[in-house]
């Protein structure tokens, strides 16, 4: 594999982020949840205060925050194009031309993944599977691989004969873990996952041959154990961190390897599922050295495409199959209520991001309308609604009050930064 090394590792600790950052995928710990030191988001102003507003080109990546700064992707001039923003005033600090813009026919034609920041480094990868670290202060780049060039995982766009992320691009944004930085590859030479060093970008181990789906990795502590759970298109797969050993496996296989949901876990139980499939429950259980992964319960009503749900409380709550927002028991996979939500898709394709911000949930859908729900197993109940930005497919930031949320559904949009505790 090639990797250009540019710059050698610069030490990270002037760099820590705030408790309160949301620097990756979904959140601190990639569970839609904001960290333990967010005040509770108990009420939504009716008409929230825009602090700041950037124009975007085209695209459905998500913003990130951290030590100050806003990190996000878009497409401009037929490049995927990663820009760095002071936080406080929406001013563009950098920016750096990743990759060539992917072409969907699905549309629009821009990036759809997230970046992720720790330290004073940036890890962002495209839909065309370039990966690239960048500094976070000035943009520099640091080290590069390609999925694709590197290590032979495919690529053949709309209407292709391999499922998964060959058809609608490399989605899924790498996570950190045992040190290592751990991406879906999606080779089928051995190297369908893989983990790189954060600070030179040098291989450290490869494992299996599974094709990429959407799905981005999670990090979890199950019996004990440290591990790594990627849904690609073969369905679910636990490798260990340290050196991607296989600890468990569950297959979960779609027509087109549409596997989106990023999986949540409650306890000993790992929750996702697919269009085809419905929501699914596997229990983990180990024996010594020895894993078993028991598909436990499957709940075909709540059946999720690919906007990933939330667990909170022994609860999963998420967006069905009908325009519809659920809750099901994580014990049991029953739908504990269901309630129709303003979405502007068609029932097959309703988005929703939700974020658990201390307790109460932000339900943001794809109409850009905000809903706070409390959390509450029991019953649907409201506590606010109000509207944050137009049609999205874009999963929002929350830190410190604000909301950073990206629109244009189907062309040019605006981030956002938006003040969610200003008076009622």
């Amino acid at each position: 594999m090639m990797v250009q090394h540019l710059l050698r590792f610069i030490p990270v600790a002037a760099f820590l982020a705030s408790a309160a950052d949301w620097p990756q995928w979904r959140g601190p710990d990639r569970n839609g949840s904001s960290s333990d030191t967010e005040p509770p988001l108990t009420s939504l102003p009716a008409d929230p205060r825009v602090v700041w507003r950037q124009r975007t080109g085209p695209g459905w990546a998500s913003p990130v925050v951290a030590a100050g700064r806003v990190l996000f992707a878009d497409a401009q001039g037929g490049r995927e194009i990663l820009h760095a923003l002071d936080a406080t005033d929406g001013r563009e600090q950098w920016r750096a031309d990743i990759d060539a813009v992917m072409h969907d026919e699905q549309g629009p034609d821009g990036p759809r993944g997230a970046p992720l920041i720790h330290g004073d480094r940036v890890f962002y990868p495209s839909c065309l599977g370039e990966l690239q670290c960048r500094r976070v202060t000035d943009g520099t780049l640091l080290w590069r691989t390609n999925f694709r060039k590197d290590f032979g995982s495919p690529w053949l766009g709309e209407d292709s004969v391999i499922p998964g992320a060959a058809e609608h691009g490399y989605t899924a944004s790498p996570v950190l873990a045992g040190g290592h930085l751990i991406a879906c590859v999606g080779s089928t030479n051995g190297a369908g996952i893989v983990a790189f060093d954060p600070a030179s970008g040098v291989v450290r181990w490869k494992s299996q041959d599974d094709l990429a789906a959407y799905a981005s990795p999670i990090t979890a502590l199950i019996a004990g154990e440290p591990q790594v759970i990627c849904f690609t298109v073969s369905g679910l797969v636990s490798v260990r961190p340290s050196d991607g050993r296989v600890l468990w496996r569950v297959p979960l296989k779609t027509n087109y390897g549409r596997n989106c949901l990023t999986p949540v876990v409650v306890g000993d139980r790992v929750i996702t599922g697919s269009y085809q499939s419905g929501l699914i429950g596997v229990q983990i259980s180990r024996r010594e050295d020895a894993w078993t992964a028991t598909r436990v319960w499957t709940n075909t009503a709540a059946t999720m495409n690919f906007a990933s749900p939330v667990a909170a409380g022994g609860f999963v709550y998420g967006v069905g199959p009908e325009k519809n927002i659920v809750c099901v028991d994580a014990a049991t996979g029953r739908t504990a209520w269901t309630q129709a939500g303003p979405f502007s898709g068609s029932a097959g394709n309703s988005f929703a991001a939700i974020l658990r911000i201390g307790g109460p949930l932000l339900v943001v859908t794809d109409s850009g309308e905000a809903l706070l729900l409390s959390e509450d197993p029991t019953t649907f109940r409201e506590l606010g609604r109000t509207q944050v930005c137009g049609r999205t497919w874009s999963h929002p930031a929350y830190s410190d009050g604000r909301l950073y949320i990206q629109d244009g559904l189907s062309g040019p949009g605006n981030l956002r930064c938006l003040d969610l505790r200003s008076p009622p």
